[in-house]
């Protein structure tokens, strides 16, 4: 965009979003300084001004940055040959992106669903579910699956839910890290019910279950016939330090979800993947659940460079190493300049969140990294979590810039939240 002077590209884009995406999404810009993007490379976003930011948000999307090469490499050829197929014969991107996908999930889950986003790959969930005759939908407070209908049911907050309602029905919501209420809803559904968890709340906040926690959730669906269903749209792929958060304590799930970084930074794709019995009616009737750009050859081949960049780039190992030097470096800043505003800093690999006590202050905080050349997210479930989800190909001189900024944004914050 090199049409006119900053402020009438500014004015130009927001009259457009106010106009036609609507002016609740234009207020949100302007509050964020009506900044538009125009540009990235790997951990950055460029603007139409000619600034730059450093992207620690995207919600979980860019473990490899932006425009990873792999990635664009993939995805480049695959446009130049045949990026829509027809849907009538079989393609060979789709079988290899679905055969690397399941070479990196856990043991026996080799049948894969893609879809286009995260809540499609938990719709195709909840369906998968119920051809197995699962009827019942057990999911956390705090928890979030998306806002389609099906996904919407099952993620637990009323402000989403609400205007919406009636959602489907033999749903089911506990606490999470909360075993003995998981215990006693399954307890009443034997061999019925479905439990969807995330190995660790992104959306919520950041909340990190106890150790063991998830291999329990394990044993109590296999105890009393339950399908399991880990969620790992946000915490897969390496955000956690480890390939998905079911590996860090050798569970193996009935389904998994995947998205977000699935695409590489470059395509939205998202997808189910189940073991064979979970599977079975879709093996038997394809058509039963089916979607007209589910495993386009494009898309699939962002995948296959995905997959290849986490690999050959040692994303999963750089994910641990950076969040176990980022975590306590944000943590002892936030607390030097926060003090007793700061409830707690959580992470887990590149999934970081820091919470505060008085409401409005990670709004904040947010505005004033972004006044800072750093992006980060709020949570949808949690409104008073900052939540960091940066890259894992950070340079030494990237992680120093974040920690330098966070630094000057603490201190601005402080400002307007004097410590009582």
């Amino acid at each position: 965009m090199t049409t006119g002077s900053e402020d009438l590209v500014t004015d130009r884009v927001i009259d457009l979003y106010r106009a036609h995406l609507g002016p609740g999404r234009a207020r949100v810009g302007e509050m964020l300084g009506g900044r538009v993007e125009v540009e990235s490379d790997g951990a950055w976003i460029g603007t139409a001004d000619g600034d730059r930011y450093l992207n620690a948000g995207g919600y979980g999307v860019f473990i490899m940055g932006s425009r990873h090469p792999l990635v664009l490499a993939e995805v480049r050829q695959q446009l130049d040959r045949h990026p829509v197929g027809s849907r009538m014969f079989l393609e060979p991107t789709a079988a290899r992106a679905a055969q690397l996908l399941a070479s990196v999930t856990p043991p026996g889950l080799d049948r894969v669903h893609f879809s286009g986003s995260g809540t499609e790959a938990v719709e195709a969930a909840i369906k998968i579910a119920r051809l197995s005759g699962h009827h019942t939908l057990i999911s956390m407070h705090g928890g979030y699956h998306g806002k389609t209908m099906g996904a919407l049911s099952l993620t637990a907050r009323s402000v989403f839910q609400d205007p919406f309602r009636p959602l489907l029905p033999d749903v089911i919501h506990v606490p999470y890290d909360d075993i003995p209420a998981l215990t006693e809803a399954l307890r009443a559904h034997p061999g019925t019910a479905s439990v969807f968890v995330e190995p660790v709340q992104g959306e919520g906040g950041v909340v990190i279950p106890a150790p063991g926690y998830l291999s329990t959730v394990r044993a109590l669906c296999t105890e009393y016939g339950a399908l399991l269903v880990a969620d790992e749209i946000q915490t897969g792929l390496g955000r956690l330090g480890a390939w998905w958060g079911c590996d860090r304590e050798d569970v193996v799930p009935d389904i998994l979800l995947s998205g977000k970084a699935l695409g590489g930074g470059v395509l939205p794709v998202a997808a189910t993947i189940a073991a064979g019995d979970a599977f079975a009616r879709l093996d038997r009737d394809p058509f039963l659940h089916t979607s007209t750009f589910s495993a386009a050859p494009v898309a699939m081949a962002a995948v296959c460079g995905a997959i290849a960049a986490v690999r050959e780039d040692g994303l999963v190992e750089r994910a641990a190493a950076l969040g176990a030097r980022l975590t306590p470096a944000l943590e002892e800043i936030a607390l030097r300049h926060l003090g007793s505003r700061v409830k707690a800093v959580r992470g887990c690999g590149l999934l970081i969140g820091i919470e505060f006590a008085e409401p409005g202050m990670a709004g904040a905080l947010l505005i004033d990294l972004v006044d800072n050349n750093v992006i980060g997210n709020f949570s949808l479930n949690a409104d008073n979590v900052l939540r960091l989800t940066p890259p894992a190909i950070l340079s030494a001189a990237d992680e120093q810039f974040l920690l330098d900024r966070f630094e000057r944004a603490a201190i601005t914050t402080a400002d307007y939240y004097p410590e009582r």
